[in-house]
């Protein structure tokens, strides 16, 4: 634990301007980011007595090694810079949101020739018109089924499309009128733009012209005796009105707001949000976060907002948000708001009428958001701890490992020799520090030693950050010793690992310690991680091995297995972190494998980029006849002249012909003729 007086700043360093603080570790790790109006004031709270401090605010502050600061111009730049900050640095003990669920929205793919309307997942992409969250998928296909009667857009993928123009025959649904079917050209790109175009109106709540426009169009047919023309037209009326009721209104006025309420108690939060679009509700979607720092509701609010608005821009930000407490800088978050939108924006507490009854809606469902989170999440906070007090017990560690980093190593009759790291943290997967590893040491299938090598590797840049942190110190080396590995110039970095970055608080690929280490293996891997860490000179890091065959685990030095109960919380969290580590390396192993096969005599002729090479395949149809063509056939490729075409020929001439591919199912000899790519 940090005296918080040992980094505190004197008061006449701190400006009395707008600005962002950064509290950083030991590590130099970014561990909370705030904004303040005055920079002096506010960082001059956190170094009061900690009798005085809320609790959560004394743990960061005792956490913390150090603090700095950065001055802005005004109070939305320097909202604008937190939020920045607390995306990139991702502290510790800032307040993040984090969904309930990955919400799936109804999206119309402007960006493309031929729009398409599907269901997507995950983050926003450019010249896409999303509309939504919904709660289910199946929500959204039944909308669209509705809408396709009277809007027959483009439903199906790139694939389906493809194949249907280069047969000449649309899907089904183009047969059954419920597609334009622009893939055979029965439209025009310009027609099927324009319906995609109509279906996006709608969806934004302009609904009115549409039915009165079918209403007309079906009286008129009626007068003119099309009496099937207009049952048509009559059907596809109430499509329209039947997907609108799915979307009751709920304000009058078409208005369009984001309605946004807070359920907490004094650990975590729960918040909700109703999108209304033209009178609507279009969208709902729920966050629930740890409160690891003090913060009140409208602090909960501001950071709401942040993560709701912050990657938006234009109509996705609703002229009106109402919230059940506004931030403590109600002008400078309006202001923002007002920025990404391109016009004003009312940021207000609903007082009266309609508005205030929808918002009592959304807290009663912000309050059984927390009850549901609260006790799937007791259970899940019991088990895991149980499972970490287990695995302590039965390794005899001080400590539950906190921290668990497991390598496995994935070859095939021994190529393509990788290994593997996967971190769990609080018995939960962190995969942003999941590394992979090339064996490079030495040739051929060994499984101890490539052990040694990833784990003396991983641990030797664990060293060299200690040491330019200034955490290692240097001993010389007793006479007739070889160096410590920490000392002298850092080794080379490998091809599979990147340099740390500099002292910014970002987290390093290998500047956290592990309290322990799990291989994938028995005795004899577990002896090699172990020897590894020794001639590191590290020796306050357990390590274990976890034995596929009847599930021991291994210590090292032990001639006896651990033997774990097969109900054990501690056993079964291990075979997850083991079997993730499997999965990781042989992902990565049948990448490399892929990519290897999947090169070509081609790649040998210097000069031949991507473009000429598939023009060559193309023109000739496979390897096999190109090597087999004549250096004047060659040269009629556009682009290619005759030094290239005198290059390919003798690096074809030179590389031996691949061995013919076999069918495993049928014992068929497969030819190189296929028209592959190379």
């Amino acid at each position: 634990m940090a005296d918080p007086s040992s980094y505190r700043p004197s008061p006449g360093q701190i400006p009395d301007s707008p600005g962002v603080y950064k509290f950083r570790d030991e590590h130099r790790r970014v561990i909370y980011v705030g904004k303040a109006k005055n920079l002096r004031q506010r960082v001059a709270n956190y170094f009061q007595d900690l009798a005085n401090l809320h609790p959560r605010t004394r743990s960061m502050v005792t956490t913390a090694a150090s603090v700095e600061w950065t001055v802005v111009s005004t109070e939305v730049e320097a909202l604008q810079l937190e939020y920045t900050w607390i995306k990139e640095f991702d502290p510790r003990f800032n307040v993040k949101y984090r969904d309930d669920k990955s919400y799936p929205y109804l999206a119309v793919t402007l960006n493309e020739e031929f729009p398409r309307v599907q269901v997507m997942r995950g983050a926003k992409k450019k010249g896409v018109r999303y509309f939504g969250p919904y709660g289910h998928a199946w929500a959204i296909r039944e909308t669209v089924d509705l809408m396709l009667r009277v809007f027959p857009v483009r439903t199906c993928s790139a694939g389906v499309f493809k194949n249907a123009a280069r047969t000449g025959r649309p899907c089904l649904l183009g047969y059954i009128d419920k597609c334009s079917a622009p893939c055979v050209g029965r439209v025009t790109p310009e027609e099927h733009r324009e319906l995609a175009e109509d279906f996006c109106d709608f969806m934004a709540g302009r609904t009115g012209t549409y039915i009165r426009r079918l209403e007309k169009d079906m009286t008129q047919a009626a007068e003119e005796m099309e009496y099937e023309r207009a049952a048509r037209l009559r059907d596809d009326a109430g499509a329209l009105r039947r997907a609108m009721e799915k979307s009751a209104v709920v304000l009058a006025d078409a208005t369009d707001a984001d309605l946004i309420a807070v359920a907490e108690d004094e650990l975590e939060a729960a918040l909700q949000i109703f999108h209304v679009r033209g009178g609507r509700v279009r969208g709902q979607r729920g966050w629930v976060t740890d409160k690891v720092e003090a913060v009140d509701t409208a602090g909960l609010v501001e950071h709401a907002l942040q993560q709701l608005y912050g990657e938006e821009r234009g109509d996705a930000v609703p002229k009106e948000v109402l919230v059940p407490a506004l931030p403590e800088d109600t002008e400078a978050v309006s202001q923002w708001l007002a920025e990404r939108r391109g016009s004003q924006v009312s940021l207000r507490i609903p007082q009266r009428g309609d508005k205030k009854d929808l918002m009592a809606t959304v807290q009663r469902n912000a309050q059984q958001a927390l009850g549901l989170h609260k006790t799937k999440r007791a259970s899940d906070l019991t088990t895991r701890s149980r499972a970490l007090e287990e695995i302590a017990e039965a390794l005899g560690l001080d400590a539950a490992p906190l921290r668990i980093e497991c390598y496995d190593i994935s070859h095939l009759q021994g190529d393509d020799v990788v290994a593997s790291m996967v971190v769990f943290e609080d018995g939960l997967a962190r995969k942003s520090e999941y590394r992979r590893f090339q064996i490079k040491g030495f040739e051929g299938q060994d499984d101890v030693r490539s052990m040694h090598e990833v784990i003396g590797r991983r641990f030797k840049r664990y060293l060299q950050e200690k040491e330019r942190t200034g955490e290692w110190e240097q001993t010389p080396p007793v006479s007739g010793e070889a160096p410590h590995p920490a000392q002298g110039s850092p080794a080379p970095a490998q091809a599979d690992e990147i340099d740390p970055r500099e002292d910014d608080g970002r987290p390093k690929r290998f500047a956290y310690p592990p309290q322990l280490v799990v291989v994938d293996g028995g005795q004899p891997q577990v002896a090699a991680a172990k020897r590894a860490l020794d001639e590191l000179g590290i020796d306050d890091i357990a390590v274990c091995g976890l034995a596929k065959r009847l599930e021991e685990v291994w210590l090292p030095d032990d001639d006896d297995p651990v033997v774990l109960p097969r109900s054990s919380e501690g056993l079964y969290l291990l075979q997850r972190v083991r079997d993730e580590a499997h999965r990781f390396a042989i992902t990565y192993q049948r990448a490399k494998r892929a990519k290897r096969i999947r090169t070509s005599p081609l790649d040998d002729v210097a000069g031949l980029g991507e473009t000429r090479k598939q023009a060559l395949i193309k023109h000739f149809g496979s390897v096999k006849k190109l090597r087999q063509a004549t250096i004047e056939e060659i040269c009629e490729v556009p682009g290619i002249g005759r030094r290239t075409a005198e290059s390919v020929a003798v690096a074809l001439a030179s590389a031996a012909p691949a061995a013919p591919a076999v069918n495993t199912a049928t014992g068929e000899i497969m030819e190189e003729d296929d028209g592959g790519t190379p």
